[in-house]
C-alpha cells in the first residue's frame, strides 16, 4: 500500500526498529503459550513453581508490547505531522491558476478529510502489523506441535481470511464513493455559508439548494457509508464466529480423528484465542488503511506542484526600470465543447513610478491582465522582460515579489509586514493609518489586527494598509475605490495616490472612475481579452464617459 511505501521511504530505520519491537512482542507472546503448554498444563506438578516465571513474562511482554505500539503510534503521527505540513507547502509552491480550477471546496476537503483518514489509518497501523507478525509466528509455533492439524486449521482460517478480504474490498469500493461524496458536501457548505444573505433573502432558493443539491449529495454519502459500515461489521464478525469454529474444528481433530493428544488441542485452542482478537483488530484496521489509500489517491490527482526546500524566491533586479508584457496570450480550459476564453497577444510596458489606469467591461480580461502582470498566470505564448530580458522560468518566484495587491476577492490577513517579513515600519504604519482614516477603527496586539468589525470599504482601506507597509514596487490595486464612499474615494485619487507617488510606488489600478482618469499617467483599456491604450480624443472621451466605453 502507499501508506507503508512512503513510511517505509521516509522513516526507514525508526520504522524498521518499530517492526523489530513487534517480532519480539510476538515472541514473547507465542512463548508465553509455549510456557503454559510445557510448566502449566503438561506439567501439574510444577505449575506453583512456574507462576513467578509466568508472572514475569506476562510484565515483559506488557513492556515490549506497550513500547512498541507507542513507538508505532508516535511514528505515525509524525508523519501525519510530515505529510500535512508538506501537504500545505505544495498548495503554497503551485501556481495560483492551478489552485484555482482545483476550487478552495477539494483542497480543504484534502486538508480536512484525507489527512484525517490518513491519522486514523496511522493510529489503527498498530493493530494490523501486531495482527500479521503473531499469525505467522503462532502458525510456526502450530506447526511444530502439529503439521498436520496445522494445515486443516490454515485451510479454515485462509477461508476465513479470504471472504474477510471480499468483505474488505467492498469496503474499498464503497470508501471511494464517500470519498467523492465529501467533496460534493464540501462545495454545498460553501454554498451555504457564503451564500447566507442571499438564502436569506430568497427562501425558494435556499429550498432548492436543500432539497436539490446538499440533500442528494448527503443521501448518496449515507448510502455509502452504510454499506461500508455494513461489510466492515459483517467482516468482524465473520472473522470473530470462523475464529470460533477453529477451535471446534481444532478439538474435533485431536479428540475425534485422534491426530493429537488433548494437551495439543488445548494448546491449539489456546493460541486461536491468544489470535483471536489481533485478527479481528487487523481485519477491523483495513477498512482504514484503505481509506488511506483513497486519500493518497484523492491527494495524487490535486497534481500539485513538488514542494520547494524553503521560501526564498530568488533574485531579480532591484533597480529595474521597465516591466513588458511581449507578445503573451491566455487561454482558459475549455468547458465541453464551449472553448475557453482566451487574452491577448498583449503588449504592455509599464515604467517604474507610472500610474496606470486599466478600464474595460465585465469579462473583457482586465483581472486576468492583472494575473498576468503579476506573475500570478503563466502565459500560454509570448514573454515577461525586465529591462529588455526575458524572465527565465526559475525566475518566477521572485518576480511576484516586485507585487503588492489588492484584488477584488482579497483574503485579509491580520499582521503588518515589511518587506523582508519582518514587523512593518512604524512610521510608514503611523502616516497610512492617519490617511486611510483608520487610526480609531483598528486595534492592534503585536502588530496584529484584532479588529473585526469592519465594513467592506473600511476592509479594503486595511488590506491597502498591508499592501504599503509591505513596500514593494509595484501596487496592483482591482477597483479598490468602488467600495469607498464618495469623500474617501476622492481622497484616494486626490490624497493617496499623490503620497504613493512621492514614495515611488508603481501603482496599476483597474478602475471605472471615469471622474478621476486626470489623475492617471496612462489610461488603458480591455475590450475582449485585447489590450489598447487610450490616447488623445480618446482619453477625453473615456474620461467624459467611461460607460459609453465598455457597454
Amino acid at each position: 500500500m502507499e501508506l507503508l511505501r512512503v513510511v517505509f521511504r521516509d522513516h526507514r530505520w525508526p520504522f524498521i526498529g518499530v517492526m523489530l519491537l513487534s517480532l519480539a512482542s510476538a515472541g514473547l507472546g507465542i512463548g508465553i503459550i509455549a510456557f503454559i503448554n510445557q510448566r502449566l498444563i503438561a506439567s501439574t506438578d510444577a505449575a506453583l513453581s512456574a507462576l513467578p516465571g509466568f508472572l514475569g513474562l506476562l510484565v515483559l511482554l506488557l513492556g515490549v508490547s506497550l513500547g512498541s505500539q507507542l513507538a508505532l503510534t508516535t511514528l505515525g503521527h509524525d508523519f501525519v505531522y510530515r505529510l500535512r505540513g508538506r501537504l500545505i507547502k505544495r498548495i503554497l509552491d503551485t501556481d495560483v491558476e492551478r489552485l484555482e480550477s482545483l476550487g478552495s471546496a477539494h483542497l480543504l476537503a484534502s486538508l480536512s478529510s484525507d489527512v484525517r483518514n490518513v491519522t486514523v489509518a496511522f493510529v489503527r497501523l498498530p493493530e494490523l502489523v501486531q495482527g500479521v507478525i503473531l499469525s505467522v509466528a503462532s502458525v510456526v509455533y502450530l506447526g511444530y506441535l502439529s503439521s498436520a492439524m496445522l494445515a486443516v486449521t490454515a485451510l479454515w482460517v485462509l477461508v476465513t481470511l479470504l471472504v474477510g478480504w471480499w468483505m474488505v474490498s467492498r469496503v474499498y469500493a464503497h470508501l471511494r464513493h464517500v470519498r467523492d461524496a465529501e467533496d460534493r458536501l464540501y462545495q454545498d457548505f460553501e454554498a451555504v455559508i457564503d451564500g447566507r444573505k442571499e438564502l436569506a433573502l430568497n427562501r425558494h432558493r435556499a429550498r432548492r439548494l436543500y432539497h436539490e443539491v446538499y440533500d442528494l449529495d448527503a443521501r448518496d454519502y449515507r448510502h455509502h457509508v452504510i454499506r461500508a459500515d455494513t461489510f466492515h461489521l459483517s467482516a468482524n464478525n465473520w472473522a470473530n464466529i470462523m475464529m470460533l469454529g477453529a477451535i471446534g474444528v481444532a478439538f474435533y481433530l485431536a479428540n475425534g480423528l485422534g491426530w493429537a493428544d488433548t494437551t495439543v488441542a488445548a494448546t491449539y485452542a489456546l493460541t486461536l484465542l491468544f489470535l483471536r482478537t489481533p485478527l479481528i483488530q487487523a481485519v477491523g484496521a483495513l477498512p482504514t488503511l484503505l481509506s488511506a489509500q483513497v486519500a493518497f489517491d484523492k491527494l495524487e490527482a490535486l497534481a500539485l506542484a513538488e514542494a520547494q526546500p524553503g521560501f526564498v524566491p530568488g533574485t531579480v533586479k532591484d533597480d529595474w526600470q521597465t516591466l513588458e508584457l511581449r507578445d503573451v496570450t491566455y487561454r482558459y480550459p475549455s468547458r465541453g465543447e464551449t472553448p475557453g476564453f482566451e487574452v491577448g497577444p498583449i503588449d504592455l510596458t509599464l515604467r517604474r513610478g507610472e500610474q496606470i489606469f486599466l478600464i474595460g467591461g465585465n469579462g473583457s480580461g482586465k483581472s486576468t491582465l492583472a494575473r498576468l502582470l503579476t506573475g500570478l498566470y503563466r502565459p500560454l505564448s509570448g514573454e515577461i522582460r525586465i529591462d529588455g530580458e526575458p524572465l527565465a522560468p526559475e525566475q518566477w518566484p521572485a518576480y511576484r515579489q516586485y507585487f503588492a495587491s489588492v484584488f477584488t476577492d482579497f483574503h485579509l490577513f491580520d499582521q503588518l509586514l515589511g518587506p523582508g517579513g519582518e514587523a512593518a515600519d512604524a512610521a510608514l504604519l503611523d502616516a497610512w493609518l492617519e490617511r486611510l482614516g483608520m487610526r480609531e477603527k483598528l486595534e492592534f496586539v503585536d502588530r496584529r489586527v484584532t479588529s473585526t468589525q469592519l465594513s467592506q470599504g473600511q476592509r479594503k482601506r486595511l488590506a491597502l494598509l498591508l499592501a504599503i507597509c509591505e513596500q514593494r514596487d509595484v501596487l496592483l490595486l482591482d477597483e479598490w475605490a468602488a467600495d469607498q464612499d464618495p469623500v474617501f474615494r476622492r481622497v484616494f485619487y486626490r490624497e493617496l495616490l499623490p503620497a504613493m507617488r512621492e514614495r515611488g510606488l508603481t501603482v496599476f489600478a483597474i478602475s471605472h472612475d471615469d471622474s478621476y482618469f486626470v489623475h492617471a499617467d496612462r489610461l488603458l483599456e480591455m475590450r475582449d481579452g485585447r489590450l489598447a491604450e487610450l490616447t488623445g480624443d480618446q482619453r477625453e472621451r473615456a474620461t467624459r464617459d467611461a460607460v459609453s466605453r465598455i457597454e
